[in-house]
Formats: C-alpha cells, structure tokens, sequence
C-alpha cells in the first residue's frame, strides 16, 4: 500500500517548490497572476500578522507535490474561527496519491486543534475530478456563489 503524503506548513525555503505549485494551479485554471501579487501572496503566507497560511503535501522523501493555500476569518455566526481553503492545486504527476485528501485532513486536523468552526471551499461546477474527492470527503451544500469584481 502506498503510503499517504505527508503534510506540513511551508517555510520560507519551500518558496520553489511553492512556486511551481502555485504557477500549475494558476496555469490549469487558465490564469495568469503577475510576479508582484505572487511575491506578495507568499509574503503574506510567511507573515505571523496575516490570516493567510499554506499546507504543503510531500511525499516520503520530502518533495513538495500539493499545496493548500487557506484564509482564516471571524463571521457573524459564531465566535469561532472560519477556514476558506482558497487554492487546492496537486501536481499532475501526484494525483491519484491522495496528495488532496492529505491536505484537506490537514487542514481539519488543524481546525480541530485549533477551535475552527467549519472548513469550506468552492470549485468550478466542471472541476469532475477533484469534485470526485470533495464528494467522498463531505456532501456538497447547495449554496450558489455570486461575485462582484470591484
């Protein structure tokens, strides 16, 4: 049996690994985000005073090969803390390694530890392979997202 990812926080000297990671799930949902917000997207993961934080999955000999990138915020309907995970992205060479579902446990793991009241993300209606993992890990609810760009 193979044994399963194993996940851990970055660190500062993850930022190639990172990086890679970040520009392939960037690249496969058609995006191009410019080296400015990048840099500044892992400054802020790497800050203590931001909410932003990520999750690397690696496998046993320690190569990064998954990231989950994930927003802690309050809300209105409870006083605990709520986990958005923003970008879920596994190397194309690494799926079917359960890289995702390391990462998602991860992060449950976490919010457990840490008093978290839920864990949620969105994805796009045509995402049929992670939505494949999502199914097994929790029921789809049936919000509708709408977004104004400012």
């Amino acid at each position: 049996m193979r044994q399963l990812p194993i996940v851990r926080p970055v660190a500062a000297d993850d930022y190639p690994a990172w990086l890679g990671l970040w520009q392939g799930y960037c690249s496969a949902l058609g995006e191009t985000v410019s080296p400015d917000i990048t840099e500044g997207v892992w400054q802020r993961i790497l800050a203590p005073d931001q909410p932003i934080w990520c999750l690397l999955a690696c496998t046993a000999d320690g190569a990064p090969v998954g990231i989950a990138n994930y927003v802690l915020h309050p809300h209105t309907w409870s006083l605990k803390t709520v986990c958005y995970l923003e970008d879920l992205f596994v190397a194309p060479e690494a799926r079917g390694s359960r890289a995702g579902q390391a990462l998602i446990e991860g992060l449950v793991a976490l919010g457990r530890k840490h008093g978290w009241r839920r864990v949620y993300w969105h994805t796009h209606e045509d995402n049929y392979r992670a939505r494949t993992l999502y199914d097994r890990v929790v029921p789809r609810t049936d919000y509708i997202r709408y977004d104004i760009d400012l």
